[in-house]
Order: structure tokens, then sequence, then C-alpha cells
């Protein structure tokens, strides 16, 4: 089993390629990721693939991981630098965004978004 932080990177990777079968195989199946854009969560790898791909019709967002850290729950904490455009290439946002992962059977289970 790889260790959580090359899960992360993995998972990063995968996303900033686009290679959204590559960054499923990271998620647990009953995965709960935050929809930053919209509130609330998708759930599962099919409403998680439906959000990503809504989004990426508006916006293309690179994230870099810049600090990995466990938490004393156990929980991952990844602070990175988030750049997100309009299809036009009008910068939407740029800055630190800090995500926090629950992980379940060696995969991501939740994705949470804190405070920098």
């Amino acid at each position: 089993m790889d260790s959580p932080q090359n899960l992360i990177r993995q998972a990063y990777a995968a996303f900033n390629a686009r290679d959204i079968p590559a960054v499923l195989a990271t998620l647990h199946p009953q995965v709960r990721w935050a929809r930053a854009w919209e509130g609330d969560y998708a759930t599962g790898h099919d409403e998680v693939q439906r959000y990503w791909r809504r989004q990426s019709q508006e916006l293309e967002a690179h994230v870099e991981p810049t600090r990995i850290s466990e938490l004393t729950d156990g929980r991952l904490e990844v602070t990175v630098h988030q750049v997100v455009k309009d299809k036009q290439g009008k910068l939407v946002f740029e800055g630190p965004v800090k995500h926090l992962y629950t992980l379940r059977d060696g995969l991501l289970q939740q994705m949470d978004i804190g405070q920098v």
C-alpha cells in the first residue's frame, strides 16, 4: 500500500493532468468530495465525476500541494497553491487553500476545504 502522502501526490498529479480515472482510483467508492463552488458534497465516484466535468466546462484549475501533514485525528491536511481561470483565461482565484482528507481502506474517503 502506498503511503498517504504518495496517495495525495498521485491524486493531485492525476487531477492536474485531467486523468479522471486515475483520480477516481485514489478515492474510496463512497467518497464525499466538497463542492467548493456549489456547497455541500458530491458523493460516490459517479457524482464526483459529474461535478468535475460540470466545473471543467466553466473553469480550469491547477492545484499543487505545498505541504502535507497528518493531524492528531488521523486526517491529512494539505496546503495547496491553487490557480483557477475561466475558459477565456481570466484569473478567478490564485492563492493558498487548505484541503483536509479523511482516509478509509487506504483511499481518500472525504475531502473538506479549510481556512489557511
